[in-house]
């Protein structure tokens, strides 16, 4: 079946997969020794069923602190048709351990909802609002919200920052879904490129008014959150992350690209990789001020080293 959802991000089942297998398994890795604070919440009631924010708090005595702590929210990879929020459960607990207010999100999926990307926007675009509308109650600065993903995933979270469309009815529009940074991880920027390039005919639901309107790198302005963009030299998607880093340098935002040489989509699921992203994920997060002192993890002494480009 030759459409959008299969072409545009078959490789990223590859990550997805990882992820459902090491919750299957139990056999996650675990990025850090400290044990946060867990809850499930939920944050959406779709026609499709409920959405939650899988939470994973800082350690008990850091809570206590009576101090606005940032919040990362990450989104799976899957082509916005599999996946699973286990995917990023190393990186959210591993910035809980340093202080961040950590969530992994649903959203709904084909594969489980019968729904396409724009309804994954729209989730995308619900989660973040929730947690600024609850950043009270969470003990979360509302202007320091961190939106995180892979693959498609990372797409989403390009999406709360940049795309204006598929807000849902039911969101309080008062509050802004845009977060106030991005941690990127093979992102796909340029969907409209891609739908018109791979999806040829027979194309059930997906149009390219539909690709258009999701495209992050069509609406990059003065306003676009600073970000971080991790890459394998060989993806194919990485084009759409050069166009996009492009377009924010000229326009003197922040767009760091780190790339790891000779690798594939979905490197970062990986060991030494996930290991090597996530400690300059902490990096960039320090810089930005939503961390202090240097990071906890520590690497082996024969990790491979990523390329700044």
């Amino acid at each position: 079946m030759k459409h959008l959802l299969t072409l545009l991000l078959l490789s990223t089942l590859t990550s997805s997969l990882h992820a459902q297998k090491a919750g299957k398994e139990k056999k996650l890795v675990h990025l850090t020794n400290s044990a946060g604070i867990t809850k499930d919440i939920v944050f959406k009631q779709t026609p499709e069923g409920e959405l939650k924010l899988h939470f994973f708090m800082p350690p008990k005595a850091d809570v206590s602190i009576a101090v606005q702590k940032p919040c990362v929210v990450f989104f799976f990879g899957g082509g916005w048709k599999s996946g699973s929020y286990l995917q990023f459960v190393p990186q959210a607990e591993y910035l809980a351990s340093r202080g961040i207010v950590a969530a992994c999100s649903d959203y709904r999926i084909l594969s489980i909802h019968k729904t396409l990307p724009d309804k994954a926007v729209e989730d995308a675009k619900s989660a973040i609002r929730w947690v600024r509308g609850h950043a009270d109650e969470l003990g979360i600065d509302p202007d320091k919200i961190i939106a995180a993903g892979g693959s498609a995933g990372g797409h989403l979270a390009a999406c709360t920052a940049l795309v204006s469309a598929y807000d849902a009815p039911t969101d309080n529009k008062s509050v802004s879904s845009k977060p106030n940074a991005m941690v990127l991880f093979n992102p796909a920027m340029n969907i409209a490129t891609l739908f018109k390039e791979r999806a040829t005919s027979g194309t059930p639901g997906i149009t390219l008014e539909m690709a258009e309107a999701i495209t992050p790198n069509s609406f990059v302005t003065k306003d676009t959150p600073p970000a971080i963009l991790f890459f394998g030299s060989e993806d194919k998607l990485k084009l759409g992350a050069d166009e996009y880093r492009q377009k924010a340098l000229k326009l003197g935002l922040r767009a760091e690209m780190w790339v790891a040489p000779g690798q594939a989509h979905g490197f970062f699921n990986k060991e030494p990789w996930l290991q090597v992203t996530a400690r300059q994920m902490d990096v960039f997060l320090t810089s930005l001020g939503y961390l202090g002192g240097e990071p906890t993890l520590k690497l082996p002494p024969d990790a491979p080293p990523l390329s700044r480009e």
